[in-house]
């Protein structure tokens, strides 16, 4: 015997197939479809693999950009300047990661570049994505990271033998530019609520001027719900309820380990994207841990993930106002990642980079 309660699925069912879904209303600018050049850094490690893959979907695609080569690596005493003019040239760059020799040696030309640009804000979205299972499920978090001082200042020198000082620099330019630009992107992506990490307890005069300009910017958005955390809470708080985080602003020390916590329970540093801006410059990497280069055993065998610079690109194509090639790439990507016959080891499986990089090209719309 038909119910009235068996009836109203079906019904729900037959009229969301007769009414077809609206197409996105969009009206580019004339000139807009013409190709844009990019900066393309290979890196070191996995770095050329993953940046291989990221060319081999554009060309599928048929996006409007092409790149502009060039080798870099971060044994390198100093970054090339023809580089550095192709990224002042074409405002955009695409990269893999740069090796940072531990102690002594040359300083990080992956925090050369974001000084020498001035890319104070450096952005790490970590997010469940479907068909992958991770441990807490409803994350979708927001890192927004001070770039360019703190302990990254890189001020340090030997007192006398044996006593090394290191001078972690907090200015209430960077802090204020840097808190609206966390509360400019949570009101232009309609985000609820920014977070502001900080250790002012301890660090009262230099976290605490971080926290004076993170309040007197939430005062102008008073829709966007603001507090504070402690950061050692803040991690602790990560892996036990990470849902209760949105957009989370922090200093530059904090910002490296809260986005390396959080891609940590949504699957990793394989599938989490990420980049850098300023006023006049963005670059793009994998989201956390950007300046790991990978084990030898990943590049000999090529099975790096790429799926972060594939999403980190997808970024870019959206920051270029290709939203479309954008929807696509997104697309493709979660088709591959839900379906899951295809992953690499981190994720569970035994594929190497260029068998996901055939699935999301399969994969496109």
């Amino acid at each position: 015997m038909t119910t009235t309660r068996s009836i109203i699925p079906l019904l729900n069912r037959l009229l969301s197939r007769s009414q077809p879904s609206r197409s996105v209303t969009y009206m580019h600018r004339p000139g807009d479809g013409s190709p844009r050049p990019v900066t393309l850094i290979p890196g070191d490690g996995v770095g050329p693999l993953v940046t291989d893959a990221v060319e081999q979907v554009m060309e599928a695609m048929h996006a409007p950009v092409y790149f502009e080569k060039f080798e870099v690596h971060g044994t390198m005493k100093k970054f090339p300047e023809e580089v550095l003019d192709s990224i002042r040239k074409n405002k955009v760059c695409i990269k893999g990661g740069l090796a940072t020799p531990m102690g002594g040696g040359v300083n990080s030309l992956n925090v050369y570049l974001r000084k020498e640009l001035d890319l104070y804000a450096s952005l790490v979205n970590c997010f469940n994505m479907r068909g992958l299972p991770t441990r807490h499920e409803n994350v979708d978090i927001v890192v927004i990271r001070e770039n360019t001082e703190g302990e990254y200042a890189g001020l340090e020198h030997e007192v006398v033998p044996g006593v090394v000082e290191s001078l972690k620099v907090i200015t209430k330019f960077c802090s204020e530019r840097i808190a609206s630009y966390a509360f400019e992107y949570a009101y232009l992506n309609n985000r609820k609520k920014v977070t502001a990490v900080h250790k002012a307890n301890i660090m009262k005069l230099a976290d605490g001027l971080f926290l004076e300009a993170c309040r007197e910017v939430a005062q102008k958005y008073p829709a966007i719900q603001y507090n504070e955390i402690i950061v050692d809470n803040c991690c602790m708080q990560l892996v036990s309820k990470p849902e209760q985080f949105d957009v989370m602003v922090t200093p530059n020390l904090y910002g490296n380990l809260v986005a390396n916590t959080a891609a940590g329970i949504c699957g990793g540093t394989g599938v989490m994207p990420g980049g850098n801006v300023g006023a006049e410059h963005a670059v793009f990497e994998q989201g956390a841990s950007a300046g790991n280069v990978g084990k030898d055993s990943i590049v000999a065998q090529k099975t790096a993930n790429p799926v972060a610079l594939l999403l980190s690109s997808a970024m870019m194509l959206r920051h270029l106002q290709f939203p479309a090639f954008a929807d696509r790439l997104e697309t493709a990507v979660q088709k591959v990642i839900l379906q899951g016959k295809v992953r690499t080891k981190d994720l569970g499986g035994s594929s190497t980079t260029q068998e996901v990089v055939d699935a999301v090209i399969d994969a496109l719309d």
